[in-house]
């Protein structure tokens, strides 16, 4: 199978000057090499259990133990909010107390900005948030300005549409059902209708507070097809969401591979396991002391991966063109 790697991404840059306020202004916090003062201690908080954010934890693990950081060297505090608020924002003060720490990783957008609020002495390092000037995490993309940056999960939505059209070039309207309570499922549900207007499309959408109303607000939109975009809540309960697609016999374009495998027709998506590996290689470029938070810019993948599922598509009779499965990556 051949690597689609045509799509190119810039990274994001945009000021907001509350990001000072939430990062807190210690843009030289500190931290240490596994060489120098004992074994590094890192403090992961992820916002809830799902494949692209697991998968972020086993890429960036993975990173740092190619980088050296194995066995005595390093050890992990890793915590999971489960998508409970309170409990996300519990995790980022006790990680700001553990003195022991010196970097956190922070993965998925509400974690990153409870950690950002509360942690201002050691690097937040996050990943998986699709904007972070727009969560307030940095000040800009080429000088976050504190002691946060990381890497974001910005997807190709005009792209994944695009693809959509391929698929079902019938297809007039698409259900977007997103979490009110996450910011970058709000941004990418503007950048979905602007694309969408480009290509003849309209987006129908219903918004969700909870993982268990996903089923039901999937079931009350009308539409030809589903694009799920990097939304946690959504994520966390795509199956209720693909049940109901399967039923109206329609195709669900996902923003990331691990969907697909888990039952969404397509996507062009980011390799999540990649995007931990790469932020790992941040982290020990910080840890080493050559790079600092505060004039490190957010990074961004750049490029993207076609993934197919030839199960789901023969379920609500749709077939690939050969065209497309000799782009693929993966096809499931």
């Amino acid at each position: 199978m051949k690597r689609f790697t045509a799509l190119k991404f810039a990274a994001i840059a945009a000021t907001s000057a509350l990001a000072l306020t939430a990062c807190g202004g210690s843009g030289d916090a500190g931290a240490k090499d596994a060489g120098s003062d004992g074994p590094v201690k890192i403090g992961i908080a992820q916002y809830v259990t799902h494949p692209s954010l697991d998968a972020v934890v086993t890429g960036f693990k993975k990173g740092m133990e190619n980088a050296g950081y194995t066995g005595d060297k390093i050890s992990y505090d890793e915590n999971n909010a489960q998508a409970d608020q309170a409990t996300n924002t519990s995790i980022a003060g006790k990680l700001a107390a553990d003195k022991d720490i010196d970097l956190v990783l922070a993965v998925a957008t509400p974690t990153a900005q409870a950690a950002a609020q509360a942690i201002t002495s050691i690097p937040v390092l996050f990943s998986a948030v699709t904007d972070p000037v727009d969560a307030k995490l940095v000040k800009s993309n080429e000088e976050p300005g504190a002691n946060v940056t990381g890497t974001s999960d910005k997807n190709p939505v005009k792209e994944q549409l695009e693809l959509l059209k391929q698929i079902k070039p019938d297809a007039k309207n698409v259900g977007i059902v997103y979490s009110s309570g996450e910011p970058n499922s709000a941004v990418q549900v503007k950048w979905a209708k602007e694309a969408a207007s480009e290509l003849g499309l309209e987006i129908k959408e219903a918004a969700i507070s909870a993982p268990s109303e996903v089923q039901q607000a999937a079931a009350s939109l009308d539409v030809d097809a589903f694009y799920v975009p990097t939304d946690n809540a959504v994520v966390s309960a795509l199956e209720g969401l693909l049940q109901t697609a399967n039923n109206k016999k329609i195709p669900v374009i996902a923003a990331d591979g691990a969907s697909v495998k888990r039952g969404a027709t397509a996507t062009y998506g980011i390799n999540y396991e990649k995007l931990g590996e790469q932020t790992a290689a941040m982290a020990v470029k910080i840890l080493k002391g050559e790079a600092k938070p505060a004039t490190m810019p957010v990074e961004t993948i750049s490029e993207v991966e076609l993934y197919l599922n030839d199960t789901a598509a023969k379920k609500i009779g749709i077939e690939f063109s050969q065209e497309l499965r000799d782009k693929a990556v993966q096809t499931y």
